[in-house]
């Protein structure tokens, strides 16, 4: 878990590039000094703890009993008074466990979705398949790369999250960019799919702009502008915010079913793939190298 140092003023960052890792010190985000408490002038006023519970229990609610078929037990820690931005994912043998925390749920950047995709990102760490982050011995260890996690998140999780909501209603309050709604029509024909598809990339907008403010930056993700960078091999650490969204993006817009699983060690399976013809929906190449 990151240092918890408090900030008074304006939040501020020190960025390194660790990944999560196996034993929870490093979460979703690099190491960061951010602290937001409940009663900070910069929180997030309609994150109250009754939505950051009820959140966290829908999405739990579905993975709960999936993570019980890999022979585990799934615990969550809920860490509402915490003003750490920040969550993460650890195993300790079949105890595999994810901490939210309250100070990422009241940042100003994220929305409930966005703090939805993030519980999914962290599940993800544990079920999110291949590629795995490297060990400190160079062998595959048991968590999914960030990249990955967060791919996991949009063309899985969050779609298992939203398939019986009220999606229109949801993005009726929501200014969904022109590129995310013609691109989600021309993958998907179903009109449910269409809405999941807008919800995820909005989601993926969401936690982007909290990366953006990590990094204070004043350069916005933006879902026109994906990143230009071919990295030479897979990146397992955390990629930058413009390559996070276009992650997010693609995931949104693989036209594979969610019910059709992720394989722990091969990365072409449950997946949009380009050796298997696919062109949208595709991780990019910002962080991932294909086999």
């Amino acid at each position: 878990m990151l240092k918890k140092l408090i900030a008074t003023g304006a939040l501020m960052a020190t960025v390194t590039g660790f990944t999560c890792t196996s034993d929870g010190t490093e979460g979703l985000l690099p190491e960061n000094d951010m602290w937001i408490p409940k009663n900070s002038k910069s929180a997030n006023l309609t994150m109250t703890e009754e939505r950051f519970n009820a959140v966290i229990d829908k999405v739990i609610k579905i993975y709960e009993p999936i993570i019980g078929t890999f022979g585990a037990t799934l615990t969550v820690e809920r860490n509402w008074e915490d003003g750490t931005v920040n969550a993460y994912a650890s195993q300790s043998g079949n105890n595999w466990k994810i901490a939210m925390f309250g100070g990422l749920a009241r940042h100003q950047a994220i929305t409930e979705d966005g703090f939805a995709l993030v519980v999914c990102h962290e599940l993800g760490h544990h079920i999110g398949g291949a590629p795995k982050k490297k060990s400190w011995w160079g062998s595959s260890s048991w968590a999914s790369n960030e990249g990955q996690s967060d791919y996991f998140a949009t063309t899985k999780c969050l779609r298992k999250t939203f398939r019986a909501e009220d999606n229109a209603k949801v993005l009726a309050n929501m200014n969904v960019p022109s590129t995310v709604v013609t691109k989600c029509a021309e993958q998907f024909t179903d009109a449910t799919d269409q809405l999941i598809c807008q919800r995820g990339a909005m989601a993926g907008m969401s936690t982007a702009k909290l990366f953006q403010n990590l990094r204070s930056s004043t350069t916005l993700p933006d879902f026109d502008t994906p990143d230009t960078k071919v990295v030479s091999k897979t990146d397992h650490n955390h990629p930058a915010y413009q390559c996070r969204l276009d992650t997010y993006f693609a995931g949104a817009l693989c036209n594979i079913s969610e019910m059709v699983d992720v394989d722990q060690d091969d990365e072409a399976v449950g997946v949009c793939y380009r050796a298997s013809g696919d062109q949208i929906g595709v991780r990019p190449l910002c962080w991932f190298k294909p086999e």
